[in-house]
């Protein structure tokens, strides 16, 4: 399987970087088996908009979570994971909030809205893909294939 990872630059040594802020699923290297979306990733802020190629192959002694579609589960694994709560998984997969629905995760997150009107408000809207790798172990099952420069044709110059 190919997955791609967006970026301002060539990754072929993908890393687990610590940052300030925690994303979905924790602190690890994020990729998509959707092109699209790693393009429009790509193509955000400032610099070279570049997508990564790797080949995923599955290693199943791993510890792997994967969430088919948004639930509360999901739900609250993501509520976990931004607050900075570390889980033991090596790989996490599944839906990737769109930034409408990141907003109404926050607006739950915040208390600003309550789980059952975030469920009311994200009912109609379409996350896209994401899986993230969290350990050595996990970054073994991506072989590095390429990397492109691709500009968003859908985006206004």
């Amino acid at each position: 399987m190919i997955l791609y990872h967006a970026s301002k630059e060539v990754v072929e040594f993908p890393e687990i970087r610590k940052t300030r802020y925690t994303k979905d699923f924790s602190w690890g290297f994020y990729c998509t088996n959707n092109l699209e979306q790693a393009i429009r990733w790509a193509n955000r802020g400032e610099g070279t908009p570049i997508v990564n190629y790797y080949n995923y192959t599955l290693d199943e002694s791993l510890s792997i979570l994967k969430f088919e579609k948004m639930c509360d589960e999901w739900l609250d694994f993501i509520a976990e994971c931004r607050s900075g709560k570390i889980h033991s998984y090596d790989i996490v997969e599944g839906p990737m909030a769109n930034d409408t629905v990141w907003n109404y995760v926050n607006d739950f997150l915040a208390g600003r809205i309550t789980r059952k009107q975030f469920w009311v408000l994200a009912e109609f809207k379409y996350p896209t893909h994401q899986i993230s790798f969290h350990t050595l172990s996990a970054l073994n099952c991506l072989s590095f294939e390429r990397s492109e420069i691709i500009y968003d044709r859908k985006r206004k110059k």
